[in-house]
């Protein structure tokens, strides 16, 4: 289904792209106010992805367009993010391009698994899920920039997050490609 709830939802991450980068652009506001309302916008939307998930499981509304449209969307945040933090200064840009890269990399992989009939050898993995849930904390963290209840330096903590996270994108990347590389080699004889 193209539109129902579940779909919805992951359209609206796709939606809040702008409306992130957008905050840092108006007029009027402190920085603070600005990495306010980013956070929160990206905070609300990066829920919707489980979120969409539940609900698509729950009201038997799961599709092909949905399944495909999901991590299409995660993907499009998550780096739009990053890029803002790379013109912020707060994320260095060779975090990005590990990030970045690395979605690349693997959503090629799978396309090529799907075509030659081998996606499971490159299922979702833990240290996938992993890779993802640092990536989630540390972009609020960073978009955020300063202290959170007067106590943790959002800006130190996201920085050491995102770090982790491209450790984590880099084995995750590596152990998707290992998992592929039976079936790239049969296929190259």
């Amino acid at each position: 289904m193209f539109f129902n709830l579940p779909t919805l939802l992951t359209w609206a991450r796709i939606v809040a792209i702008p409306l992130i980068i957008g905050v840092f652009y108006l007029e009027g506001m402190s920085a603070k106010e600005q990495n306010l309302i980013a956070t929160v916008l990206f905070v609300v939307f990066a829920a919707t992805d489980w979120a969409d998930g539940y609900l698509a499981r729950r009201l038997n509304q799961t599709s092909a367009f949905g399944a495909f449209l999901d991590p299409v969307a995660d993907k499009f945040l998550v780096c739009a993010s990053l890029l803002v933090l790379v013109h912020l200064e707060r994320a260095d840009v060779f975090v990005a391009l590990i990030i970045i890269g690395r979605e690349i990399a693997i959503s090629s992989l799978r396309e090529w698994m799907a075509i030659i009939g081998a996606t499971k050898s490159v299922a979702v993995h833990m240290v996938g899920k992993l890779k993802t849930a640092v990536q989630m904390t540390a972009i609020p963290f960073l978009l955020y920039n300063g202290q959170l209840f007067g106590v943790i330096d959002t800006h130190l903590w996201g920085t050491w997050l995102i770090w982790a996270s491209a450790v984590l994108t880099i084995w995750s990347m590596v152990y998707y490609l290992q998992k592929a590389l039976p079936e790239i080699r049969a296929r190259s004889r």
